[in-house]
């Protein structure tokens, strides 16, 4: 049994409160950079934790990060004041406050820092924030990290679940679920080393929790109920699981430690049981921003038309529409081989029970006569002059914006 203080077994903190330490220290020591390592080796957490609280403050605009390599962080003017806050709670989730009969209060969203512009993921590609509960979507996921409230994400393939995740938690990890993912994948398993030596590779959940690092399961539901129940332990009161395959070792996790999972309701095969569902506390449903399709300068037409297809799939008669994912591709095949193809290709990818009726929109929206999915044609002659690319739908794009 270990010491409650030491630097190994820090006292559990509640949401917010390692942020506001790490910014005390930040505070404290103005004109120095420090490192992970510093921090932790100071306060007593993990490294996990401590990582998770600064880039939580840099994301907020509490402190500034630095170094070319190994991140280093440094109190600006606004560290003070993050210092003075040990407890950011979304609201209706924080402790239970004594209040007047006659008064209600709310904690109002202007209050906090909003991130609403572009957010730079991990891998280069930009996030633009939607609102959600008064809030920017990545500031209401962070609030709900703080308080430990578990959340499902679940819409159609291609809206954004897993890039809202990505922009929200820098520390993340993934594990993208399917029916073949076992309890190895989740906890780790052992593998053979260089040397023909079996070791036990720990994996992402006991990464996570060891961290105090984000956990995504994306679609989570095309899991076997029995591997996820090896999640559960992890995400309940006890917050620790049992490793049975290396020595029954227990894992506790570290403060951070933090589940979200995705959701694709139309795939086949994804099964929402009520054993996942009861473990998310907050269910939020994902759909294709079709504004924002329009502020990256996709084809008004084609969103018109994916518009039209989605509100048909919403009255139950038609099985697909094109979502933000499609949509990026669609213009991105239009500035390589021109409008003509990239409509072909839209109606190409379509289900083959909802083509006909994904072709008849399109035709319908940008006038053409027939539209077929982009197959291969007859052999080229060596004389055969080559359009460049692009030129094919010069005209349509120039009418549609």
């Amino acid at each position: 049994m270990t010491t409650p203080g030491t630097p190994t077994s820090p006292a559990r903190t509640k949401g917010g409160e390692l942020r506001a330490k790490v910014a005390r220290l930040l505070a404290d020591r103005p004109a120095d950079t420090l490192t992970i390592g510093d921090m932790a080796r100071q306060l007593g957490h993990s490294h996990g934790a401590v990582r998770n609280a600064a880039l939580t403050l840099v994301r907020r605009g509490e402190a500034d990060q630095g170094g070319t390599g190994q991140p280093e962080f440094r109190a600006n003017a606004k560290t003070a004041a993050a210092a003075q806050t040990a407890v950011i709670s979304p609201p209706g989730t924080h402790s239970p406050r004594a209040q007047t009969t006659t008064a209600r209060t709310t904690t109002p969203a202007a209050a906090t820092p909003r991130q609403t512009g572009p957010i730079r993921r991990a891998g280069g590609q930009l996030y633009h924030p939607r609102e959600l509960a008064d809030l920017p979507d990545v500031e209401a996921l962070n609030r709900l990290r703080d308080a430990d409230v578990p959340v499902l994400l679940y819409g159609p393939p291609g809206t954004g679940k897993t890039s809202l995740v990505e922009a929200a938690f820098p520390d993340l990890l993934t594990v993208a679920g399917d029916g073949d993912t076992t309890v190895g994948d989740l906890i780790g398993e052992y593998t053979q080393d260089d040397a023909g030596a079996y070791v036990f590779q720990y994996g992402p959940l006991v990464t996570a929790m060891t961290e105090g690092r984000a956990l995504l399961i994306d679609d989570a539901t095309l899991i076997s109920p029995k591997v996820l129940a090896a999640l559960y332990p992890a995400m309940d009161g006890r917050r620790q699981i049992q490793v049975k395959a290396h020595k029954g070792e227990t894992i506790k996790a570290e403060p951070g430690f933090y589940v979200v999972a995705g959701h694709n309701p139309g795939v086949h095969g994804a099964v929402l049981t009520e054993a996942l569902a009861s473990r998310f506390s907050v269910q939020i449903q994902i759909g294709t921003d079709y504004d924002l399709a329009l502020a990256l300068r996709i084809d008004a037409r084609v969103v018109r038309v994916a518009r039209h297809l989605a509100h048909q799939v919403e009255l139950g008669e038609l099985g697909w529409a094109p979502q933000l994912r499609e949509l990026l591709s669609y213009q991105k095949t239009e500035a390589v081989l021109g409008t003509k193809a990239a409509l072909a290709n839209l109606v190409g990818i379509a289900p083959v029970e909802d083509r006909d009726a994904v072709a008849a929109a399109v035709i319908k929206a940008v006038g053409v006569k027939k539209i077929a999915p982009l197959t291969l044609g007859k052999q080229l002659s060596a004389s055969a002059v080559r359009q460049p690319p692009g030129s094919t739908g010069s005209a349509h794009r120039g009418r549609s914006r």
